[in-house]
């Protein structure tokens, strides 16, 4: 005979075995792990800063050993951008030009290949993967076979930038620091965040925009909200690593001001268009070329020295031509590496740069071949980050608009390098989804929110453009497209609706005194026709017990229990729930006693009603079905 006590979540179940307690609603990070979280996410800027430092110095070490010291080609640099001097040693040698960018792909394709293929490409897409399908894991080995396939490939003039390595680099390091400190999949997931967050800020001088892209990113419309605290305090700790090593400096000089003119807004109103057509042209230039790559019968490990040569001999010929014209021979134009040089000129132009439409044709050249310079290497699976190029490639859109736009309008208030940074941000934000993250940043470059209207209007406009648009395919549209977050947006949903809220008061149903024959209770459970767990109640009206319609087969197999039992002696534990508790409770309780129906009880233990499993579906999809209508 079973006891007639309540149910309570800790009490043993039926089998004997212990119930483990039922869990109660949560925020979005529970306070008693705050400090928690925190104190991690610092020792992940902290490791974070250290290992970008050491890979932005060691990706300068080799870019200038590798293939300045060999090829004598003096890359074009943005002012804050350059840790080793870049003087030009020996002869310019073109040949090594054509060649170098494949042997250093070639190098980092074999390393990924064999040693770990989610480091192949930009970065980007692994981390976001890693978020949504792998519980937020990273082998160990990722962070040290990415950073030194990217020294390799970027080094030797791979036209890519650093800053998605350290995206991937930085996330890798979260997710082993949260393994090692044996914390739950949730918070590895903050961690993964926080330390991609670090890695950005480090080699970008960007600590807040760093830490808002990190949370951003990961989704189309959405952002992981329970993340940006700690992202931030790592980003600010991974940034101040940094500047110890290295100073403090911005990555682009700039004009100490840029005046807000509200005549100029339909202008960044159209610029916003021109960069939404540039980043649909770069996409789709992108996904050819990752299309050709893929079905070109090569292993994976010689494909991405194909685009390596393929880029050499795009880029030889027209440093060629551009060189002596230019009166800059052996000089790049910002069309290997992530480009910052041609993203500097377009801000604030430069002294070998000559004037008027000569300028904007040198933009827009350096434009198309950054285009496809950058999808010959991201493309064909280079370890190159595709961040830095596109902000490059929105700065030269932005540049040669605001240049043509002055010379057109003959207005001397427009400053050609305010559309460039506007385009920047514009470019990035529109093609990533990450509008306040690339404003941010912009803002952060430029040492001032003097252009923080212009980009807001732009940053709309190209979010709306570029709707169906995305560099990072592995990004969903919400939290609940994620499977990262897919049971935690139904518990939130039951977890919000009471179960007072839901049962039916009003509606009869059958109950029993202890002492009731068990021939009348089997015949009266025969005759109802919707109610399968009957309550067996005190005289004071309490419920001691419940019957369970299968009580039916019993008797049917063995009639003798008819005229002999009585109602206590055919009860078992009472299977009911509290009319305080949340339909989460009440679910979990239905699963774990394996019934259908429930006993709702007010705070004296009377009866108020019977919650069916019906219930619980039906107010969890009114909820979800108010939730979406409320969202469109």
């Amino acid at each position: 005979m079973m006891s007639s006590r309540e149910y309570s979540p800790s009490r043993p179940s039926r089998t004997g075995a212990a119930r483990t307690p039922i869990p109660r609603a949560r925020g979005l990070i529970p306070f008693q792990l705050v400090g928690r979280v925190l104190l991690h996410a610092i020792l992940v800027g902290v490791t974070a800063g250290i290992a970008g430092s050491l890979f932005f110095a060691a990706l300068e070490l080799a870019e200038h050993e590798l293939f300045v010291a060999v090829t004598g080609y003096e890359p074009l640099r943005a002012k804050g951008e350059a840790v080793l001097s870049s003087a030009r040693i020996g002869a310019f040698r073109p040949w090594l030009v054509l060649f170098l960018p494949a042997f250093g792909a070639l190098v980092g394709g074999v390393l990924t290949t064999k040693l770990a293929p989610e480091t192949r490409g930009g970065g980007g897409d692994a981390f976001i993967r890693a978020f949504h399908h792998l519980g937020g894991n990273f082998r160990r080995r990722v962070p040290l076979v990415k950073a030194i396939a990217s020294i390799f490939t970027l080094g030797c003039g791979g036209a890519g930038g650093r800053e998605g390595p350290t995206m991937q680099i930085g996330g890798a390091i979260g997710s082993i620091i949260g393994r090692a400190l044996r914390v739950d999949t949730r918070e590895r997931r903050i961690l993964l965040i926080a330390g991609a967050a670090a890695g950005m800020a480090a080699v970008f001088r960007t600590p807040l925009g760093a830490a808002l892209l990190a949370v951003e990113v990961l989704h189309r419309d959405d952002f992981e909200a329970d993340a940006l605290i700690p992202s931030i305090l790592a980003s600010v700790v991974s940034y101040s690593v940094f500047i110890y090593f290295f100073g403090e400096s911005t990555l682009f000089a700039h004009a100490p001001r840029y005046p807000f003119i509200p005549s100029h807004l339909p202008l960044y109103a159209v610029l916003a268009l021109v960069v939404s057509l540039v980043a649909t042209v770069f996409l789709r230039t992108l996904h050819a070329v990752e299309h050709t790559v893929h079905r070109i019968p090569l292993p994976p490990w010689a494909k991405p020295a194909l685009g390596g040569l393929a880029l050499g001999a795009l880029v030889t010929p027209l440093l060629m031509l551009l060189g002596p014209r230019f009166d800059r021979p052996g000089q790049g134009f910002g069309m290997l590496g992530a480009g910052y040089g041609a993203a500097q000129i377009a801000i604030t132009g430069a002294a070998w740069l000559p004037g008027g439409w000569t300028s904007v044709q040198l933009l827009l050249v350096l434009l198309a071949t950054k285009i496809v310079a950058t999808s010959l290497t991201v493309g064909s699976g280079g370890s190159a980050g595709d961040f830095g190029p596109s902000l490059v490639l929105g700065a030269l859109t932005g540049g040669a608009f605001g240049r043509a736009a002055e010379l057109l309008l003959g207005d001397p208030r427009i400053d050609p390098g305010a559309f460039a940074l506007v385009g920047m941000g514009t470019f990035y934000g529109g093609i990533a989804h990450v509008p306040i993250a690339s404003l941010v940043m912009v803002c952060e470059l430029a040492g001032s929110y003097d252009l923080l209207v212009p980009l807001m209007l732009c940053e709309g406009i190209a979010f709306v453009a570029l709707r169906h648009s995305t560099l990072y395919r592995a990004q969903v549209a919400t939290k609940r497209e994620s499977p990262a977050h897919r049971g935690e947006l139904i518990v939130d949903v039951l977890r919000s609706i009471r179960v007072a809220d839901i049962v039916i008061r009003s509606r009869p149903f059958v109950s029993f005194e202890a002492r009731t024959p068990a021939s009348i209770v089997v015949e009266r459970i025969a005759a109802c026709e919707w109610q399968d767990t009957f309550p067996v109640l005190s005289e004071d009206g309490k419920v001691v017990g419940t019957i369970d319609a299968e009580i039916l087969r019993a008797t049917a197999t063995s009639p003798e229990l008819s005229g002999l039992a009585i109602a206590h002696d055919m009860m078992a534990s009472p299977a009911s729930v509290s009319e305080a508790e949340d339909l989460h409770h009440a679910l979990q309780v239905l699963l774990e006693l394996r019934v259908r129906e429930l006993l709702v009880t007010d705070a004296e233990g009377k009866i108020v009603g019977i919650l069916d499993e019906s219930d619980v579906t039906r107010a969890y999809h009114d909820a979800t079905a108010e939730l979406e209508s409320a969202g469109q």
